[in-house]
Parts: structure tokens; C-alpha cells; sequence
């Protein structure tokens, strides 16, 4: 009767745990994919946010200087390699802090899509940190519940905050 018991125990045990590892499993695997989606997003900000800023500059609107500036940043922004992307896309945004651009309405739908970016880095990062987080337990380092998915990787752009 006791070897029953506890036998019983151990299987019960051993289901709560597999419950847990596979919940966790697949927690980590919705935190890996909404990674993926945040950084599609931040992209497409970042690419929309250069095209705004090359076609701003070529509206003739700003004197020859900021225009160039403008638009040599824009356009290394969008050509950059995945190495150079972070310090190309700070230095558009430096490029645009520093042109003071106010003409409207390029100043409001510049602002709207500084902001864009802001925001969707910082989602990007929170959603990273968390997905980290987990990872770092040592249920998921043990049992290798991360399977073969790189680790997230932050980005850290000057964004004008």
C-alpha cells in the first residue's frame, strides 16, 4: 500500500512538473515570437521614418545644407548592415535634432514619427527583457526549454528622449 502511495506521489509529482516545464516551454516560445513581431515593427518604423525625413529633404523646402545632412543620414540609414544599423539610425536622428526642421507640416509628422520609433524600441526592449528573464531561470538553462532560439538582443539608438 505505501509503495502504491507513494509511487502515486512521484507520478503526480512528475505530471505537475511536466505541466510546468511545458507551460513555461511555450510562454517562452509566445515571448520569442512577440520578439520577433517588435523588431519587425521597430523596422518598419525606422524605414518609415527615413523615408519621411529623404523626402523632407528633397521637398526643397530647407536650406541646401540641412537638406544634404538630411538626406546623406536618411539614406545611410536605410543602406546600413545589420552591424552599422543602431549607430546609422542615431546618427539620423542626430541629423535631425541638429537641422531644428519646423517647417509644417513636416515638423508635426517628423515629431509623429520620432515618437513612432521611440515607442517602438522601447517595446521591443521591455518584450526582450522579458523573454531574457525567463530564459535565465535555471529550469529553462537545465531542460533546455529555449530549444535552439537565439538569444534577444536590445537596441539602443539615440532616439531623443
Amino acid at each position: 500500500m505505501k509503495v502504491t502511495t507513494a509511487l502515486l506521489a512521484i507520478g503526480v509529482v512528475l505530471l505537475l512538473f511536466g505541466g510546468y516545464a511545458s507551460w513555461t516551454a511555450g510562454r517562452l516560445d509566445r515571448l520569442h515570437h512577440r520578439v520577433e513581431l517588435s523588431r519587425a515593427a521597430l523596422e518598419t518604423e525606422l524605414v518609415r521614418r527615413a523615408a519621411l525625413v529623404a523626402e523632407l529633404a528633397g521637398a526643397g523646402i530647407l536650406d541646401p545644407a540641412s537638406s544634404l545632412l538630411l538626406l546623406d543620414a536618411a539614406h545611410r540609414a536605410r543602406t546600413a548592415s545589420p552591424d552599422d544599423r543602431e549607430q546609422r539610425e542615431s546618427a539620423l536622428s542626430r541629423a535631425v535634432n541638429a537641422t531644428g526642421t519646423t517647417v509644417e507640416p513636416w515638423a508635426s509628422e517628423l515629431a509623429l514619427a520620432m515618437r513612432r520609433v521611440q515607442l517602438a524600441r522601447r517595446f521591443h526592449n521591455d518584450v526582450v527583457v522579458s523573454t531574457r528573464d525567463l530564459r535565465q531561470r535555471r529550469l529553462v538553462q537545465w531542460f533546455r526549454l529555449a530549444g535552439r532560439a537565439p538569444m534577444p538582443c536590445t537596441i539602443e539608438l539615440e532616439d531623443g528622449r
